[in-house]
């Protein structure tokens, strides 16, 4: 059996722990699965302090809350950037793949034109030879 690694498969064993991460939480933010959590996560946050009779850990307007998601955004966008840089690697190293196998396929389309083309000529000599000795 062969064990054979296309381009994706070589491209993440180059990847060291920190590229993991940051695709997988760019990966983990980027879903709706997220969207949905920290759209709950904020009503609960914001309904709690809203009728909370003793204690408001974060009155209204919520500058706790705004401050959590000032610094979520801190944090995510340079670990979106990352995975995006490395998409754009993946995107070329993609390309060159594709590249060098349409070259490889012209090749052989090349390749196999001179081989029909041969046979063709070689076919046309035999009819020609075979039509000469039938005029003698």
């Amino acid at each position: 059996m062969l064990n054979y690694k296309n381009w994706h498969e070589k491209h993440i064993e180059t990847l060291g722990f920190g590229s993991r991460l940051s695709d997988s939480v760019a990966k983990g933010m980027g879903s709706w699965k997220f969207i949905i959590i920290q759209t709950i996560l904020v009503l609960l946050w914001m309904g709690l302090n809203l009728v909370g009779y003793v204690y408001h850990w974060d009155a209204y307007p919520f500058i706790l809350l705004n401050l959590v998601f000032s610094t979520q955004a801190a944090y995510a966008a340079p670990i979106i950037m990352m995975a995006q840089n490395r998409q754009n690697d993946r995107d070329r190293l993609q390309a060159q793949a594709d590249y060098q196998t349409n070259i490889d396929a012209k090749l052989e389309i090349e390749a196999l034109t001179i081989i029909l083309n041969k046979l063709d000529v070689d076919k046309l000599d035999k009819i020609i030879a075979m039509l000469e000795e039938m005029k003698k």
